[in-house]
């Protein structure tokens, strides 16, 4: 059976919301006992060994459910009340992150060198373009997912290494090499922020194989939200008029967005279902009608 996949956006909001959260709580007087660059090595790594066992454990089973999933998320188009979701949901986001303008007059909001804020487009549209890349990549074959995977996280086992090891070079080897120090100050919740970021890793390429990169944006969008709400109990941290307004706003924006898309599989399956009965009733006339030519022939 399939796993569905709002199960899955719903695990990675959690874990999502939980990487911030852990990584804090990791921390040390304001710092890292351990070496942070050996983090996203370490998660690549189980990512790698994950893929690894659920690829071998596939081709055992020869599985052929891939293609069939993929293949109900391909060449699928958004709806004119989806894109206003989407809207709603960059909205809510940005409103969650406005700030008050407490002692200082309002006009000095938006007083930021206009460097910052290009950067800051420059840098959403890259991780825009980035997903978009990497669902094409995901959905053009019909590719085993762990296989797809293992070569992914491969790559990125590797440029983790490179970067270590330049850390090295650059800090002239004072604490030795990065393998003799990998798991110095290494802690239970250092390493739930391993386990956190490599499986975060896993349910993003899943649902760019099996959904769309609107779910994954839907996701950690969600996710940035509780990390917020959860701040407030775990950090002090003091809830703004703005951000709950941004907490509606997000919701309504994902409850007409998974609305729509429900009602709109719900069609096709009942187009599908209409599509192969009427194949079923032509096929039954023609051959009736063949029985009855050839019993006049008769």
């Amino acid at each position: 059976m399939a796993t569905p996949w709002y199960f899955v956006a719903l695990l990675l909001t959690i874990l999502t919301s939980s990487q911030g959260i852990l990584t804090t709580l990791s921390q040390s007087n304001g710092g890292y006992k351990y070496d942070y660059a050996t983090v996203p090595f370490l998660a690549e790594v189980f990512k790698l060994i994950i893929s690894g066992l659920f690829l071998w454990r596939e081709m055992r089973t020869s599985s052929s459910a891939t293609a069939r999933i993929t293949t109900d998320w391909k060449s699928r188009k958004l709806s004119n009340l989806q894109w206003m979701a989407i809207g709603l949901l960059a909205v809510g986001t940005t409103t969650s992150q406005v700030k008050g303008c407490g002692e200082a007059s309002c006009d000095s909001l938006f007083t930021a060198p206009i460097q910052g804020y290009l950067l800051g487009i420059l840098s959403a549209g890259l991780s825009a373009l980035a997903g978009i890349y990497t669902e094409f990549l995901m959905k053009r074959n019909n590719d085993s997912l762990y296989w797809q995977n293992l070569q992914l996280y491969t790559f990125g086992s590797l440029f983790n290494v490179a970067r270590l090891i330049a850390d090295d070079f650059r800090l002239g080897f004072e604490k030795g090499p990065w393998w003799q120090r990998i798991f110095d100050g290494y802690s239970i919740t250092t390493w739930l922020v391993v386990l956190n970021l490599g499986s975060t890793g896993l349910l993003v390429s899943w649902l760019m194989k099996y959904a769309d990169n609107i779910v994954k944006v839907y996701s950690t969008s969600m996710a940035m939200l509780l990390t917020m709400v959860a701040s407030i109990y775990l950090f002090s941290f003091k809830p703004t008029v703005q951000l709950f307004l941004g907490i509606i706003i997000c919701i309504m924006s994902l409850h007409i967005y998974v609305l729509f898309s429900s009602t709109h599989a719900r069609g096709l399956a009942r187009d599908k279902r209409s599509t192969f009965q009427d194949l079923e009733a032509s096929y039954r006339r023609r051959k009736d009608r063949f029985l009855i030519q050839m019993d006049e022939k008769g």
